[in-house]
């Protein structure tokens, strides 16, 4: 069974900057789409940085400019870079994966992290 784990969350001042990390690992699979979400207290979970197998990216007005997504395929990971950071930038950030697997990589998947938590405080 494939799981993606994350890590790098923590407690940071605000203008600090933090490192995000997501290794996709398990069964075999050929990956997709690689993102990051984030939920706040109260709200919904939200999209904040996708990268997909082309390399191209995409990003949430209120984190372009200060975030950075990338990955690498031969570590199935995928990392978001957070500078300049905001307390409004306090969640739970997730990592989303997808792809396709099987014996003829034929078989849709996708797969969440558990989240890290990040905290900017003021």
């Amino acid at each position: 069974q494939a799981q993606v784990v994350e890590s790098g969350g923590g407690l940071v001042q605000a203008g600090g900057s933090l490192r995000l990390s997501c290794a996709a690992s398990g069964s075999r699979f050929s990956i997709t789409t690689m993102a990051w979400y984030r939920q706040a207290p109260g709200k919904e979970r939200d999209l904040v940085a996708i990268i997909r197998s082309d390399g191209t990216t995409n990003y949430a007005d209120s984190v372009k400019g200060r975030f950075t997504i990338s990955r690498d395929n031969t570590e199935k990971t995928v990392y978001l870079q957070m500078n300049s950071l905001r307390p409004e930038d306090t969640a739970v950030y997730y990592c989303y994966v997808n792809g396709y697997g099987g014996d003829w990589f034929d078989r849709y998947v996708e797969f969440w992290g558990q989240g890290t938590l990040v905290t900017v405080s003021s």
